[in-house]
């Protein structure tokens, strides 16, 4: 997956406490740790990646 555009969000502190995502693949969406690139990457459902992003946009978490 290195030749993917990795997309890191606007609301990252620079000091790399954030995730990178990409579309890897139709219907799916590769995630990693911007501190890591080299390392692991997780890939998930699109569908999964929206419902997590609306979730956390929603409060779900308890995140902020």
């Amino acid at each position: 997956m290195n030749d993917m555009a990795w997309r890191k969000s606007s609301y990252s502190s620079g000091q790399g406490n954030c995730v990178e995502v990409c579309l890897s693949e139709p219907g799916a969406v590769a995630v990693r740790d911007s501190k890591d690139q080299a390392g692991p990457e997780l890939a998930v459902s699109d569908r999964a990646w929206s419902a997590f992003v609306r979730g956390v946009r929603q409060g779900e978490f308890g995140l902020g």
